[in-house]
């Protein structure tokens, strides 16, 4: 069964339209209590134009649905597909291009406002103008027609039902929000930083700016500034192109520790200070705005609140409540056992079955070294094709020639400037393709062609089909959590954590394990290759192994 649903912009009401039964559109004055008497009575596909538009509005009201049509993610799913990535993706942009007008730029979705899902009227969250159901109606029909053509229709399949499923579990997430201590916040911001300032910065950072500039000999040096201290480095005899960790490592002198100990907690203060929990931890909770597929290999980003990049340290206020614990859960070796997966080595997949592949491609084919296993798997992936690599990558080369094959042709067509695909179908951006603004971290750009290409799509077809597998496990543990208390509250690339009461800790973890485990014969079909997990139950998230 499927139901496409518009929401009015403002208001309580909507319109619906049965698209397996027909007939026409029907208006409803309360969209809610309609969704949810169809949802018991039936689990339909709810067809919309933006999960993001419309889904938060109906959990605020009680109501949760089990499967959803994202027509924007679809659309821009669709339009990758054809070498079109980053084309305009709302409806009007889609039926433009069905009826082969000019197409409109998507309207810009507004910045969240911490923190978060606050509003008060029900579907007030709805800022852009709702798409007209009879548009909406004739661009799915087209999405459907335009997948029915794909050579690979079953996978692209997958894919669209799984980046729909992840849109409505970004939501739910946002909904449930991050447990956030904001007590315990402010205790290790003081136990880093000292004090806040009624003006300029916390204590600990004024004593190293002093330490730097007395190392340096000067006054007035700004060591959030990197054009000053590259300069200050060049008057002390030392070149450096950047201020980055790694490279000032490698430099001696006596500025380089209280540096590296400001950038850190500079970026502490500045990213996840005290300001940042005043904006956005309400009530307990952290709500961030997460965005699937935000970066090209599907991967997840944030809008505002840096949801993906809390620093460990800070992890330590993110604690359960009382009678509540975290099932935190990481798929260690993720992108070698996808490779080992899609490229279809069978001896690589043998080795994949192993709790420790790296361990057992050691055994196997570098004389128990896992330190140059791992080197050449990685390197394969990554493009690392000099220095120490390149005898560890001779090796590999000679024992796993189809999974060294398969990276490799993905390199040779980057390079080329061709398009690239995951194993369900995602597809990498045209060369000249520059990436998305306004996301949280930046969107990845895909470089011209050249080697540095080759090294991205060597690596896009691996990382983006690892985003797959994480995408369809997750959809595969909320569909298990079902009819539970437990809740999805964090999604970082290859981890999730999940928030339950402590009773129920043990059902979690083995469904957790459950889903991993479907999830790699969903994508996989029947394979050696093993997608475990590090599983921890802790109290606080900082305390995950």
């Amino acid at each position: 069964m499927l139901v496409a649903v518009t929401a009015d912009p403002g208001g309580a009401g909507g319109l619906l339209a049965d698209l397996t039964d027909g007939g026409p559109p029907r208006r409803v004055p309360d969209l809610a209590a309609v969704v949810a008497e169809r949802e018991a009575a039936e689990h339909p596909r709810w067809v919309w134009a933006s999960t993001a538009d419309v889904y938060p509005a109906l959990l605020r009201a009680g109501v949760r649905v089990a499967r959803c049509h994202d027509l924007e993610l679809t659309e821009a799913l669709l339009s990758g597909h054809d070498g079109r990535w980053g084309e305009p993706r709302g409806v009007p942009a889609a039926i433009a291009r069905l009826r082969g007008l000019s197409v409109p730029a998507d309207l810009p979705r507004p910045e969240p406002s911490p923190p978060g899902f606050a509003q008060e009227a029900l579907f007030d969250t709805v800022s852009r103008p709702a798409a007209d159901i009879a548009d909406l109606i004739a661009v799915h029909a087209e999405q459907q027609r335009r997948i029915r053509d794909l050579a690979e229709a079953g996978r692209f399949r997958m894919l669209v039902a799984a980046e729909s499923a992840g849109a409505l579990i970004a939501v739910e997430m946002g909904h449930a929000g991050l447990p956030w201590r904001a007590d315990l916040h402010d205790e290790i911001l003081r136990e880093l930083l000292g004090p806040p300032q009624p003006v300029g910065p916390p204590r600990r950072l004024a004593e190293l700016t002093a330490a730097i500039n007395e190392a340096f000999g000067v006054h007035g040096l700004h060591p959030d500034s990197p054009a000053e201290v590259v300069r200050a480095f060049a008057r002390a005899g030392v070149q450096i192109p950047s201020t980055r960790r790694w490279i000032l490592q490698q430099v001696d002198h006596p500025a380089v520790a209280p540096l590296l100990d400001y950038k850190e907690l500079y970026r502490i203060w500045t990213a996840h200070g005290w300001a940042w929990c005043d904006a956005w931890v309400r009530d307990g909770r952290f709500r961030p705005e997460f965005v699937p597929g935000g970066v090209v290999s599907g991967r997840w980003a944030t809008r505002g609140g840096g949801a993906l990049q809390v620093p460990k340290v800070i992890r330590r206020a993110v604690v359960a409540d009382p009678g509540w614990t975290f099932v935190v859960a990481d798929a260690g070796q993720l992108e070698p056992r996808v490779l080992a997966a899609v490229s279809g080595d069978g001896r690589l997949a043998r080795a994949a079955a192993a709790g420790d592949l790296y361990a057992a491609l050691a055994t196997d084919s570098f004389a128990g070294d896992r330190a140059k296993a791992k080197l050449a798997l990685l390197g394969a992936m990554y493009g690392q094709t000099g220095g120490d690599a390149l005898p560890a990558l001779a090796v590999l080369r000679r024992h796993y020639p189809t999974a060294f094959d398969y990276v490799e042709a993905a390199a040779r067509t980057g390079e080329n400037g061709g398009l690239v695909r995951s194993w369900l179908g995602r597809t990498c951006p045209p060369a000249s393709r520059e990436a998305f603004d306004g996301l949280d971290p930046p969107d990845e750009v895909a470089p011209p062609p050249g080697r540095s290409r080759g090294r991205f799509t060597r690596n896009f077809v691996i990382q983006a089909t690892a985003a797959e597998w994480a995408l369809v496990m997750i959809a595969t543990l909320r569909t298990a959590l079902e009819g539970t208390a437990a809740e999805l509250v964090l999604f970082v690339h290859d981890e999730i954590v999940v928030h339950c009461p402590a009773g129920q800790a043990d059902a979690v973890v083995a469904a957790v394990h459950d889903s991993a485990a479907r999830a790699g014969r969903l994508l996989f079909g029947d394979t050696t290759v093993r997608f475990p997990l590090d599983v921890s139950v802790v109290g606080a998230y900082a305390d995950a192994k």
